[in-house]
């Protein structure tokens, strides 16, 4: 009625109104998405500077309960809309951790994850970029600011971040969960990912995302599970492309106190479940699910959590997975950062030649001589610079390596390799671990972050590199250096400080040094029982 009254209040004939109504009803269906369907009901975000953001959407039914230490299930509908405005509590872990990583509540309800789109339409077909946050396996939150998608979309790429289980409650194996499972137990926290992962190929082209196009990307254990996805048959076809900053699963499996393995075997896993349930006071598998999670957190104090090989979604050694060509294959682009093992390096204050001579030869085995050969240590000062540079090519460096030349040997697809030797107004003597991913998401400035014109800039180029890569599974494009494929022999390397530009693998003796080490410990696993004894590493 009021349309009408105005219509003949202005003398608008009816056709001049109903092409005005035409043309708002346009204006809307290009304006940016913010109501959409997905699994489980509809969902309402918020729209900023022509970017659509969806935060706290579940993908998972809560893993409390009877759910605890069991793989994720389905979701419950809920009616009406819901909002995705707010970030859901992190995953259960030290609060004090959870605060640095920029939330204020922690929960065992904490399968969200979180959308960026620039899409105006359901139909464009963007590129998809998943990103897994490292923490060790113990802490972290999607929720940290220096995760916020908004760059990545401004950049034409559909961001996803999604949260997964951690410490005890994401990688807890135990005897009774293995028999309750009938294959093992312990693996979660990936298995959540893969459910994620799930969600994201059912869902993401109603964000204007392209289903087909998936990137899985994440740093430290981040990239850990990056790795260990694409070897894993459970991931098969839920990404297309994988990137790894700072962390790859290529080693055997951890059957002691191995402390740069970053999965452990299910035996090894057992017994640690079984000492958290002793120290928690329950007698079986019934009591422990029916204790309370901060009792349970409290209970792992001190625990160290790995992915474990659990038969189902960690199947065999990688290494020997990818020599076999049974892995996902994917275009990869993996790397690490100069001073990755400095902050792993804390002891090595009071490191002496002596002691650091101890350290490696005490789980090196035949590999002692070599090693200790390729890493100086005939000072105090070299014995302190080699602990750190050691962790970094144990647990960083080696990884990319080998990843990159088992992708290459035995995939069809290519494998691209970087090293960030020195940040622009950085006056450190190295890159440290994790420094790179304010510059991966542009989310440089504000306190305590890099703000100066050459920041910005490299930000942009490797983002631009990542968003490469994403778009065609080569990182390459305009305006931007040349960043050739890895092979073994040449072992093409992006090199990003002072300048951008192709090198040689750094370190790259020492680093084959490595290899040798890494194939004893390779012959050791196969050669003892799964519980395994104490095969060292340096």
């Amino acid at each position: 009625m009021r349309f009408a009254r105005i219509n003949k209040a202005l003398g608008l004939s009816d056709i001049v109104l109903a092409l005005a109504v035409g043309l708002l009803s346009v204006s809307n269906a290009f304006g940016q998405i913010e109501t959409l369907s997905v699994t489980g009901g509809e969902l309402r975000g918020v729209v900023k500077g022509g970017i659509a953001s969806f935060k706290g959407i579940p993908f998972a039914a809560p893993p409390v309960g009877a759910l605890r230490w069991k793989a994720p299930q389905p979701l419950q509908p809920w009616t009406g809309v819901k909002k995705a405005d707010a970030f859901a509590p992190a995953p259960m872990q030290s609060a004090g951790l959870a605060f640095l990583m920029g939330s204020g509540k922690v929960s065992e309800d904490c399968l969200y994850l979180n959308v960026w789109t620039p899409a105006k339409q359901a139909d464009e077909k963007l590129p998809v970029m998943v990103w897994i946050y490292g923490g060790a396996f113990m802490f972290g939150a999607t929720s940290q600011p220096d995760y916020d998608g908004t760059k990545f979309a401004q950049k034409g790429v559909v961001l996803v971040s999604m949260a997964y289980r951690l410490g005890p409650f994401g990688f807890l194996a135990h005897p009774q969960l293995t028999a309750e499972n009938g294959k093992g137990s312990g693996c979660y926290g990936i298995q959540d990912q893969i459910a994620g992962l799930r969600w994201v190929k059912d869902n993401i082209a109603q964000f204007g995302g392209d289903p087909s196009r998936v990137t899985v990307f994440g740093e430290s254990a981040g990239a850990i599970s990056v790795s260990i996805l694409a070897a894993s048959p459970l991931a098969k076809g839920l990404f297309q492309r994988a990137i790894a900053e700072s962390g790859a699963s290529m080693a055997p499996f951890r059957q002691a106190d191995e402390g740069v393995l970053p999965v452990r075997s299910l035996k090894s896993a057992e017994a640690m479940g079984e000492n958290l349930f002793s120290k928690l006071g329950a007698k079986d598998l019934n009591a422990a699910r029916a204790a309370p999670a901060d009792a349970i957190q409290k209970a792992a104090e001190g625990w160290s959590a790995s992915a474990v090989a659990d038969g189902e979604t960690i199947v065999g050694d990688p290494y020997q997975l990818y020599q076999a060509g049974r892995f996902n294959d994917t275009p990869v682009l993996a790397g690490f950062n100069s001073d990755d093992g400095g902050m792993f390096a804390l002891f090595a204050g009071n490191m002496t030649p002596e002691s650091f001579d101890k350290m490696v030869r005490s789980g090196s085995g035949p590999t002692a001589d070599a090693v200790l050969a390729a890493y100086p240590h005939a000072s105090q000062a070299q014995a302190r610079q080699s602990v750190r540079e050691i962790l970094r090519d144990l647990a960083f460096g080696w990884p990319a390596w080998a990843w990159a030349t088992l992708q290459t040997q035995n995939g069809k697809h290519k494998a691209f390799v970087y090293y960030i030797d020195q940040l622009p107004s950085s006056h450190s003597s190295g890159v440290g671990h994790a420094a790179e991913i304010p510059y991966v998401f542009g989310n440089l400035g504000g306190w305590g972050k890099p703000s100066a014109p050459e920041d910005f800039a490299m930000s942009d180029q490797i983002s631009r590199y990542w968003v490469n890569f994403a778009t065609t599974g080569d990182p390459n494009g305009p305006d931007l250096p040349a960043w050739p494929a890895f092979d073994e022999k040449s072992a093409n390397t992006m090199v990003f400080g002072k300048t951008i530009e192709a090198k040689p693998f750094p370190n790259l003796p020492t680093i084959k040094t490595l290899d040798t080490y890494f194939a004893w410990l390779r012959q050791q696993a196969k050669a003892k029982p799964p519980q395994g004894g104490t095969a060292g590493h340096p």
